[in-house]
């Protein structure tokens, strides 16, 4: 996973897999979601993310995985 912020168009960019983008689909007016030719969700754009998300602060955590 890989989390860019591009300051001068002030665009969040999080990419969940290194997947082609097949398809693109308008969430609401300034997020978009890509999927890869399988509906896989390959990453998010959230366009004025300074007024849409805290930049101050990036935390990541990892769990433990539960076994099905």
């Amino acid at each position: 996973m890989k989390i860019t912020y591009f300051p001068d168009t002030d665009t969040l960019n999080v990419e969940f897999t290194d997947g082609i983008v097949d398809d693109t689909k308008d969430l609401d007016e300034d997020t978009i979601a890509e999927y890869d030719a399988n509906g896989k969700l390959v990453s998010m754009i959230i366009e004025h993310a300074s007024k849409r998300v805290d930049l101050s602060s990036f935390s990541y955590s990892s769990g433990t995985a539960i076994a099905a």
